[in-house]
């Protein structure tokens, strides 16, 4: 079988979420991991847009829209089927293939939820008005979240980090991007 995929242009505010593993089952049904631990972004689209494996064998070259029939979390992965991939050969062709989804088809968040996406470049400042740096990554560390913060010491780049609870906390304002804490630039 070979696969017919429908190429595509990358959508502009297209969010890299997950890598096709393998096939999985003989029905054309392939196994995703998710690059996040709650992977809504996967569920709530119904369009992925795939980019060829980074390393080894290309079946398909440049951006290629799949419409997604069924995702479905499974053990410690996701499963998903598509309408142009009919069985386990077409399946195993998409091995490698990157996963992205548009960021405006991503679920609403809660109050106070919020994407880790949208919080990566904000500018972080203090209660005082003192900058504090930029958020370069987010780590999770088991229990919490935390920012890394970006900033210049001495000409030199540094980071500091911050942990992304309430404790710390005070405000997350996505449309001035910014973030004030209750934190001091010599902690």
């Amino acid at each position: 079988m070979t696969l017919a995929l429908e190429a595509a242009e990358l959508p502009a505010d297209a969010i890299e979420v997950g890598r096709i593993l393998d096939a999985w089952g003989i029905k054309g049904w392939f196994k995703v991991l998710p690059y996040s631990a709650s992977p809504e972004a996967l569920f709530s689209s119904k369009r992925w847009f795939l980019l060829p494996a980074e390393k080894g064998a290309k079946t398909f070259s440049g951006p290629v829209k799949l419409a997604i029939k069924e995702a479905k979390e499974h053990s410690d992965s996701v499963v998903a089927s598509a309408h142009d991939v009919p069985d386990r050969d077409a399946a195993e062709a998409l091995r490698g293939a990157r996963i992205f989804v548009a960021r405006s088809s991503f679920p609403t968040p809660e109050k106070d939820e919020y994407y880790w996406i949208d919080l990566i470049g904000l500018d972080v400042v203090n209660r005082e008005g003192q900058a504090l740096g930029t958020v370069r990554e987010l780590m999770s560390t088991g229990p919490q979240t935390v920012l890394v913060i970006a900033y210049e010491q001495d000409g030199k780049p540094a980071e500091r980090l911050i942990p992304f609870v309430s404790a710390y906390v005070d405000a997350v304002d996505l449309a001035a991007r910014r973030i004030t804490v209750d934190w001091q630039s010599d902690y």
